[in-house]
C-alpha cells in the first residue's frame, strides 16, 4: 500500500511534465508545419499543375449564379436551426448543452486542460477507487450539505407568497443528482426504474408525485419511490421521516440508497429536536462510509454540535477537516472563527484593546475572522443582517453569495449565542475591509502577489481593527 501509494505522485509529476512539454512546443511544430507546406507548395508548384487548378477554380467560382449562393445561405441555415432545436430539446431534458459537454468532457483533455469532477462521481469511491479532491478555486457546483426538504419545507414559501424557492437550473441539478444517485444496481433497468428516471426529470411537483406512486404500482419495495414521497408530498417533517423509515426497510443493500435515505433520517432527527440522536447517526454514517468525505456530511454534524453547545466536539471535527488538502467551505472557515472569537468576544473590550493592544487570544481571533472573510467575503452581510435572508438554495457555489446565504441561514443563531461574537466579527470585517480597498487604491498601478497582499493585511490589520473598535 505504501509503494503505491508513494508512486502515484511521481507519475502525476511526469505526466503534468509532459502535458506542459507538449504545450510548449505545440506554438513550434505549428511553425514546422506551416513551413513544411509552403515549401512543399514551392516544389510541386510545377509537377501538379498548380497554376492551371488555380485558373480552373476561379473560372468554375465566376460561373456561378446568386441562386446557388441563395440556395448555399438558405441550406446553412437549416442545419444551423436543426442543431439549436436539437439544443434547446437536449437542454430541456438534462438541463446542459450538448455541444459544451462534448467540448468539455472529450476535447478538453485532449488539449491539455483539467476536468472537473462532477456530481455524479460522488457515491464511486464506495467501491473502493480514490475518490476526487478538487480545489478550491476549481468552479464546481456543490450540493448544499443542509438543503432544505421540498415538500415540509420549500413549499410553505409557495403557499404564503405564491413564488417558486428553487430556480428551474437549480432544481435541474438536483434531477440529475436523484438520476444518478437512485439508478439501480443491476445492468438491466427495471420497469419501475425506467418510472422513476422520468420522475425526477418532471418539472411538475403533481406530476413527480403520480409517476412515484405508478412505480409503487410495479413494485412495492421499490425505495426511491418513497424517497421522493418523502421529500416532496411529505408536508411536515414526522411524515417525511416515516417514509423515509419505510425507504431504509425496502432499500437492500443499494448504498446509495442507503447513505442519502440515513442522511435525509438524521436531518429528520435534528429537526425535530432529537438533536443527540442525529449526532449520533451522522457520526455512525460518518465510519460506516469513511469515503464519502466528498458529500460533506460533516458539515451537518458540525451545525447540530453547535446546537447542541458541545464546542470541544466541533474543535475535533474541525481539526480533522479544516486540512489544506481538503476543499475548504464556509462552515468549516467560519466555525473555526466563531469559536476563537467565543473564546474572547464575551471579555472583549474595544476601549482596552485601544490602549494596550491585542492580547494573543483576539489576535487569533481576528486572524480567523480574516481568513474566513477572505475565503467568502458575502457572509458576513449576512451574519450582521445587512442583507435579508432568503430560502438556501439545493447547489451552492463555494465562495459565491449562495454559499454565504446556506450558511447564514443555519448558523447565524450560533453566532448570536455567543456573546459579543458579531460584534468583533462586525468590527474586524470593517477593518479587513477597508484595509484591502486602502491596499488596492495604493498599489493600484503594481500588480501584488495574493500571498504577499496576504500576509501584509494579517499583519498590518491589527491597528486598523483597533481604530474601528473604538469608533
Amino acid at each position: 500500500m505504501e509503494d503505491t501509494t508513494g508512486s502515484n505522485p511521481q507519475s502525476l509529476g511526469l505526466t503534468e511534465k509532459l502535458k506542459s512539454w507538449l504545450s510548449w512546443s505545440w506554438t513550434y511544430v505549428c511553425f514546422i508545419w506551416f513551413g513544411m507546406v509552403l515549401i512543399m507548395v514551392y516544389v510541386l508548384w510545377s509537377p501538379l499543375k498548380l497554376q492551371e487548378t488555380l485558373t480552373s477554380a476561379s473560372v468554375f467560382l465566376n460561373t456561378l449564379t446568386p441562386k446557388f449562393y441563395v440556395a448555399l445561405t438558405g441550406t446553412s441555415s437549416l442545419i444551423s436551426g436543426l442543431i439549436l432545436i436539437f439544443e434547446w430539446w437536449y437542454f430541456r431534458k438534462y438541463g446542459t448543452s450538448f455541444i459544451e459537454q462534448v467540448s468539455v468532457s472529450h476535447l478538453r483533455p485532449l488539449l491539455g486542460g483539467v476536468e472537473n469532477s462532477s456530481t455524479t462521481g460522488l457515491f464511486s469511491s464506495v467501491n473502493g477507487e480514490a475518490e476526487p479532491r478538487p480545489s478550491v478555486s476549481e468552479c464546481k457546483v456543490w450540493r448544499n450539505p443542509l438543503n432544505l426538504f421540498r415538500g415540509a419545507e420549500y413549499n410553505r414559501y409557495t403557499w404564503v407568497t405564491g413564488k417558486e424557492p428553487l430556480t428551474y437550473y437549480d432544481m435541474n441539478l438536483s434531477a440529475q443528482d436523484h438520476q444518478t444517485f437512485f439508478t439501480g444496481e443491476t445492468q438491466q433497468l427495471r420497469p419501475e426504474d425506467a418510472v422513476m428516471q422520468k420522475a425526477w426529470r418532471e418539472r411538475n411537483p403533481q406530476a413527480r408525485i403520480r409517476a412515484a406512486y405508478q412505480a409503487i404500482e410495479l413494485n412495492h419495495e421499490c425505495a426511491a419511490a418513497y424517497v421522493l414521497l418523502a421529500e416532496e408530498e411529505a408536508t411536515t417533517i414526522t411524515e417525511a421521516e416515516r417514509l423515509f423509515k419505510k425507504a431504509l426497510i425496502i432499500a437492500g443493500k443499494d448504498i446509495n440508497l442507503l447513505v442519502y435515505i440515513k442522511r435525509r433520517l438524521a436531518m429528520c432527527a435534528r429537526k425535530l429536536g432529537r438533536i443527540k440522536e442525529a449526532v449520533k447517526m451522522m457520526r455512525d454514517l460518518m465510519k460506516e462510509f469513511p469515503l464519502l468525505g466528498m458529500l460533506n456530511i460533516h458539515e451537518n454534524l458540525l451545525e447540530a454540535l453547535l446546537e447542541l453547545q458541545a464546542y470541544a466536539d466541533v474543535q475535533a471535527v474541525l481539526a480533522k477537516y479544516d486540512d489544506i488538502s481538503l476543499p475548504k467551505s464556509a462552515t468549516i472557515c467560519y466555525t473555526s472563527a466563531l469559536l476563537k472569537a467565543r473564546a474572547v468576544s464575551d471579555k472583549f473590550s474595544p476601549e482596552a484593546a485601544s490602549r494596550r493592544g491585542l492580547s494573543t487570544a483576539e489576535m487569533n481571533a481576528v486572524e480567523a475572522i480574516h481568513r474566513a472573510v477572505e475565503f467568502n467575503p458575502h457572509v458576513p452581510k449576512y451574519l450582521l443582517e445587512m442583507k435579508s435572508l432568503i430560502l438556501p438554495p439545493e447547489h451552492i457555489l463555494k465562495r459565491g453569495d449562495s454559499e454565504a446565504v446556506a450558511y447564514a441561514f443555519f448558523h447565524l443563531q450560533h453566532w448570536k449565542r455567543a456573546e459579543g461574537a458579531l460584534n468583533l466579527l462586525h468590527c474586524t470585517w470593517e477593518g479587513s475591509t477597508s484595509l484591502d480597498n486602502n491596499f488596492l487604491n495604493k498599489n493600484n498601478h503594481h500588480i501584488v502577489p495574493y500571498e504577499l497582499h496576504h500576509v501584509c493585511s494579517v499583519t498590518i490589520a491589527l491597528k486598523r481593527i483597533i481604530v474601528s473598535l473604538t469608533q
